[in-house]
Order: structure tokens, then C-alpha cells, then sequence
């Protein structure tokens, strides 16, 4: 059987629908406009990638590690190149817009694919978060927009009309608004580069790596929560966002794994760079209490103006608004394409799917989603609020994909299925080592973040009982829907998230990262990782047999060659 093969008019979708559903998907899919090439997938995952973390993180990551907050940021790198390369697989081999909702549905059933695809709507908050930092460095220039860490009743009304325009950006053409985040990745490069140039013309300090109380005064382990609570985690997070654009992207198969690469490897060197700056500047009299006694506010901002670069530190404050505002723009768009691909998978209505015919642009999913953004800020307020629980969201989804990668392999071996073609070599072991790694992450996220998060995760249970419930309801007798498995094998199926959940919101509680420590460290995270690998196993095993019970429709190969 040829993986080219077109599929059945009357091919059942992953949601039990009919040919004439899947049929009406494939049209407002064909109407994605296929604009996108590397430069402007690459600056697409640049500038997501690139947003108010490198105005924060140099400072907090040396608060936790010290110097040794260098290796952080190397394995961040190295661990984020890894997860996306499996990712990346399932982008070139499945392109589709807003893929990485779709993949895990396919794979593992209505289960796993509600309580992940609940996540992506919950990572809304991600680009609430960026629009909340531009508020507070714009309170540099008008205080009445934040104050006491929340953002005023002013705040929200320039935050709604800031919302507002971002979503006008992108209404009008894919074409458009690749243009204008060339231009804004632009600025986002230029403007960290001259700070570092700044900082070190501004005279550097020696032994800026030993002094103080050594390269790593805190000790090795602290690299670890350094990931997480010096904002390391956030700052790298965004690396998967072309591939939310394989559908618009021409030659997927060739662009999208170097223009994802591309991304991580920019971004990880100018992070680097920064905490170099960062740590040689800092004036000695600023550390006679170790890293942990420097506190700025606006680290770059502050020590811009401490070195009496005033120029810089005005500068500074300008890009403040630029580099959030354009992870927000880019933002934007994305939440639109995740929310094409939830209606896609009847997580949301299918009114939410339409193309605009004329612009190529999902207008409904664009507007849902400046509600969804405009809401978020109510109840946070806040930059810091927002993204304690935002990565762990993104990371869920990381280890959804790499079960997705893995199963999906599996599935071709058993129908004699050769897709050498976009096809990432490694990917067999690099799949349960991802899962593993993302575990991982969103463990050190610690239990401060994750008592919140993975609670709000597993509300995507009962929304699955709930629309489940709608589809038994709503079903003709005999037609696919009603063919389709029952809840409580789907339940069965995807049970796996489930307990995975479960487990590490009790490990966490009693782990070392932020929980009551009654599982000491380092055993805490060999736990953690021994789970992860066991549960890894249980997924793909348990999505070979959805695979090979309920296939997903097979797309024809687009953008081939």
C-alpha cells in the first residue's frame, strides 16, 4: 500500500465523521495558501522563540546557577533540537496546519487528543503573557498602565486595543503577515546584538566565572531548577511554530526541519551571549551578596543605566515593547491555526474551521481568539502569572507528539509502509528520549506550577465526556458516527495521559523541586524518568492498536519534492 494513496470518499475522520465531513475539511484546507519558505519559517520560529524571555532570564538564571546557568542554556538547546526533531518528522511526513493538535488525535484517539488539544486552547495565555509584558515596560513611560504586578483598568483597555490590532495584522494574508515578521525579526536580532556589543564595550570584569563563589556556587543540580525558575524553559519554548505553517509552507519536507533547526540555533546562541554579557558587566559592588543578591527589575534595562549607557537603556525600553509585541504577533497567528485544528478534531464547532476564501486566513479562529486573549488577563494580570503555568501546556503537547511519531511508525512497519521520504533519521530511539526529556521539564517546572496546571490539563476529561456524550446523542442509527468506538474504549485508549498526569503531580508533591521533599534528589527525577519511559512504552503500544483498529484518513502527500 502506497503512504500516497488517497483516501476513501467514504474514509471515516478520527471523530467518526463521513466522507462528505472529511471532504468539506480537505476544501477549507486546500484554500491554506502555500507562501511560506525557509527564510520565512525560520523567522517565524525565531520571533516566537524570541520574546520578553531574553529581557528576564540572563538575570534569573543567574540568580539560581550562577555562571553554571551557561550549561542550562546548552541543554536547553540541545534537549529542545531533540524533541523538535521529532516533531519535525511528523510535519514533513503529515503537513497540516495546526499539526501539532491534530498528530496526537490521529494517533491515540479522542482522549488524548481533547485533554491535548484543551491545553492548546489554555496556551492562549502564552500571548496574553507577551501582551502583559509589553504593558509593564510600557509603565516605564505611563505608570498608569501596571501597578503592584497586575495590569490597571487603563492597562486592559490599551492591552484589549494592542490585542485588537495584532489580530488585524494577521486577517488579511499569510503572504502579509510572513512580511511584517521578517521586518520585526529583524529588529529582534539587531537590538539584543547591540546590547551585547554595548555591554562589553562598557568594560568587562575577569574571573567573572570562578569569582564569586565559582562557576557553580549553588551547585550542579541547580542548573536543573534553573530551566525552569530562572526562565530558561519559556524563553527556548516556541521552537515548534512552523510547523503549525506545514500547510503553507512550499516543499514542507525540505524547509520545515532546517528552518526549525535554524530557529532553535539561533535563538540558543543569542541567549548565550546575553548571560555572558550579563555576568561580565555586572559591577562588583552589586555582588557582595553572590548572584542571588543582584535584583533588578528590568535587568538589561537597569544595568544599561547603572554603566551610564542611557542611550542604551532608552533603546532598551523601545525593544521591550518590540520583541513581546512580536511573539504576540506571531502568537496570534498560531492560536488561530490550533484553533482551525480543534474544530478540525470537533473540539470546538466546525463554524470555527472556515477559510476565508479571498485572504486564505481562518477570520472566525482569529476572533475567538482575541476573546480568548482579552479574557486571560482578567483573572492573571501579570507577565510572571501567566507563564509560570504556560511551558508546562507546550510541553504536554511536546510529549504527545513524540508518542504521535513513534506510533505512527510503528503503524507503517505493520502495513509493509516505506515513507523514507521526510523521514528523520534516529527518530526510534530520539521518540521515548524526547518523551522522557519533556517529562522531564515539566517535573522541574515544580510543584508551585504544576498543583495548578495539571489540574487545569486533566479538565479536559470531563470536556471529553461531555462532546462525546453530544456526538452518542446526536448520532444516526448505522450511520459512522455511531460506528464509531465507544467512550469507554476511547477511554481505555488514552488512559495512558491520564495516569501519566496523575503520577507526576504526586511526584512532584513529593519531590524536591518545590514539593515536600520526602523523595529526595537526584532519586526524584530517576523516578520521574523510569515512569515517563514505562508509560512511553504503555502509549505507543496502546495507540499501535487504535492505529490499527480506527486508521486515521490518509492525507495525499502535498508540497512533495
Amino acid at each position: 500500500m502506497s503512504d500516497q494513496e488517497p483516501p476513501p470518499k467514504d474514509a471515516p475522520g478520527p471523530g467518526g465523521g463521513s466522507g462528505a465531513v472529511t471532504g468539506a475539511v480537505l476544501t477549507q484546507e486546500h484554500r491554506l495558501r502555500k507562501d511560506l519558505g525557509f527564510v520565512g519559517l525560520t523567522a517565524i520560529g525565531f520571533s516566537n522563540i524570541v520574546g520578553s524571555g531574553w529581557l528576564f532570564a540572563a538575570l534569573f538564571a543567574a540568580q539560581t546557577a550562577g555562571p553554571a546557568a551557561l550549561l542550562s542554556w546548552l541543554a536547553a538547546g540541545a534537549l529542545s533540537a531533540l524533541v523538535a526533531l521529532v516533531m519535525v518528522e511528523l510535519g514533513a511526513t503529515r503537513p497540516e496546519g495546526g499539526g501539532t493538535v491534530r498528530w496526537p488525535l490521529y494517533a491515540s484517539g479522542r482522549v488524548v487528543g481533547t485533554v491535548i488539544g484543551w491545553s492548546v486552547l489554555l496556551s492562549v495565555g502564552g500571548t496574553a503573557a507577551e501582551i502583559a509584558a509589553i504593558m509593564q515596560y510600557a509603565a516605564h513611560y505611563l505608570p498608569g498602565l501596571f501597578h503592584d504586578g497586575r495590569i490597571t483598568a487603563s492597562g486592559l483597555g490599551v492591552a484589549t486595543a494592542l490585542s485588537v490590532l495584532l489580530t488585524g495584522l494577521n486577517w488579511f494574508a499569510v503572504r502579509l503577515f510572513a512580511r511584517l515578521n521578517n521586518l520585526v525579526s529583524v529588529l529582534k536580532i539587531l537590538i539584543p546584538v547591540i546590547t551585547v556589543v554595548a555591554l562589553f564595550l562598557s568594560g568587562t570584569h575577569g574571573g567573572r566565572l570562578t569569582d564569586h563563589g565559582g562557576f557553580a556556587p549553588y551547585g550542579y543540580a541547580a542548573c536543573l531548577s534553573a530551566l525552569a525558575s530562572g526562565g530558561i524553559v519559556y524563553s527556548v519554548n516556541g521552537f515548534q511554530a512552523p510547523l503549525d505553517f506545514s500547510g503553507e509552507a512550499r516543499n514542507p519536507r525540505r524547509t520545515i526541519p532546517a528552518a526549525v533547526l535554524a530557529g532553535i540555533g539561533l535563538a540558543v546562541l543569542l541567549y548565550l551571549t546575553l548571560q555572558l554579557a550579563f555576568l561580565f558587566t555586572v559591577p562588583d559592588r552589586l555582588l557582595v551578596h553572590g548572584w542571588q543578591g543582584v535584583n533588578f527589575d528590568s535587568p538589561f534595562g537597569q544595568l544599561a543605566l547603572v554603566l551610564n549607557l542611557h542611550w542604551l537603556a532608552t533603546l532598551l525600553y523601545a525593544d521591550a515593547v518590540i520583541s513581546p509585541g512580536g511573539s504576540a504577533y506571531v502568537g496570534v497567528a498560531i492560536d488561530a491555526r490550533h484553533t482551525y485544528a480543534l474544530a478540525k478534531s470537533r473540539l470546538l464547532p466546525r463554524y470555527f474551521m472556515r477559510i476565508n476564501p479571498r485572504h486564505g486566513m481562518p477570520h472566525r479562529a482569529l476572533v475567538l481568539n482575541l476573546l480568548v486573549i482579552i479574557v486571560f488577563m482578567l483573572p492573571f494580570g501579570g507577565w510572571q502569572d501567566i507563564v509560570s503555568v504556560m511551558g508546562i501546556m507546550y510541553l504536554l503537547v511536546y510529549a504527545a507528539s513524540a508518542v504521535a511519531a513513534a506510533a505512527f511508525r510503528a503503524h507503517d512497519r505493520e502495513r509493509g509502509v516505506e515513507r523514507s521520504v521526510g523521514r528523520v533519521p534516529g527518530v526510534r530511539w530520539m521518540a521515548p528520549l524526547s518523551y522522557v526529556v519533556a517529562s522531564e521539564f515539566v517535573y522541574w517546572s515544580g510543584w508551585h506550577d504544576l498543583r495548578l496546571a495539571l489540574p487545569m490539563v486533566l479538565g479536559g476529561v470531563p470536556l471529553y465526556l461531555l462532546l462525546r456524550w453530544g456526538d452518542r446523542r446526536g448520532a444516526v442509527p448505522g450511520g459512522a458516527a455511531d460506528r464509531s468506538p465507544t467512550p469507554v474504549r476511547e477511554l481505555v485508549t488514552g488512559a495512558w495521559l491520564i495516569v501519566h498526569l496523575a503520577v507526576l503531580t504526586l511526584l512532584s508533591w513529593l519531590g524536591t523541586f518545590g514539593g515536600s521533599g520526602q523523595l529526595t534528589a537526584p532519586y526524584d527525577t530517576i523516578v520521574v524518568a523510569v515512569v515517563s519511559l514505562a508509560v512511553f512504552l504503555w502509549a505507543v503500544r496502546s495507540s499501535a492498536t487504535h492505529l490499527r483498529t480506527s486508521p486515521p484518513p490518509v492525507r495525499p502527500v502535498e508540497a512533495a519534492g
